[in-house]
C-alpha cells in the first residue's frame, strides 16, 4: 500500500508539472490563476498521499495550511480583478 500511495503522488506531481507549463503560457490572468489553483490542489493531494504512506501528521497540517492559503489567494485575485476592470466591488 505504501508504494501505491507513492506512485499516485508521483502521477499527481506529473499533472502538476503540466499545469506549471500553463502558468507560463497562459494568455489571460484567469488562465494563470486557474493553473495556480491546480498547483495548490495538486500540492495538497501529494502531501496527503505522502502523509498516508507514512505516519506524518505534520504533512497533513501543511496540506491544510496550503488549502487555506489557496482560498485566500483566490479571493485576493477576484478582488483585484474587479478593481482593475473598473467595477467597484460589491459589499
Amino acid at each position: 500500500m505504501d508504494s501505491f500511495l507513492r506512485i499516485a503522488a508521483g502521477l499527481v506531481m506529473i499533472a502538476v508539472g503540466m499545469g506549471l507549463a500553463r502558468i507560463f503560457r497562459g494568455s489571460q490572468d484567469a488562465d494563470r490563476m486557474m493553473a495556480v489553483q491546480l498547483l495548490g490542489t495538486g500540492g495538497i493531494a501529494v502531501l496527503m498521499l505522502l502523509a498516508g504512506s507514512k505516519t506524518g501528521a505534520a504533512a497533513i497540517d501543511v496540506a491544510v495550511t496550503l488549502a487555506l492559503l489557496a482560498a485566500f489567494a483566490t479571493v485576493a485575485f477576484v478582488k483585484s480583478s474587479q478593481t482593475r476592470g473598473g467595477k467597484e466591488p460589491e459589499e
